[in-house]
């Protein structure tokens, strides 16, 4: 019932920014988590970085300092703003969202994007 959209991903030189944009529709109560995750080829996903509904914010330590997340509650959105971009930041970058839905019992469940890929390159 809950569905996200991903936007953004573009080929980019070392040293440009892109920002990615996550939109969340459906039947939706409350949005407690945003995120987003990135996989490169032949690693694991791994979480890039995370706000909570409280605006409280973690980053992996690869990222720390050049991205930005940010959320738009009433727009049900989430942004992650990359800057200074490295070719080790190529991955597919997936939006996730733990969304309480508009049930009689408030069920809270977790949501993933298609994904968006970024590709970092001279």
């Amino acid at each position: 019932q809950v569905q996200l959209a991903e936007s953004g991903g573009d080929l980019v030189q070392p040293g440009e920014s892109l920002r990615l944009s996550c939109a969340a529709s459906g039947s939706i109560f409350s949005i407690y988590l945003m995120a987003w995750y990135r996989q490169a080829p032949g690693k694991q996903r791994e979480l890039v970085a995370h706000i909570t509904s409280g605006d409280s914010t973690k980053y992996a330590d690869s990222v720390k300092g050049r991205f930005t997340i940010s959320r738009d509650n009433a727009k049900n959105m989430v942004y992650l703003q990359m800057n200074s971009l490295k070719p080790e930041d190529t991955a597919v970058y997936y939006c996730y969202m733990t969304i309480m839905v508009v049930t009689h019992t408030r069920e809270v469940d977790n949501y993933w994007g298609q994904g968006t890929q970024v590709t970092v390159s001279s």
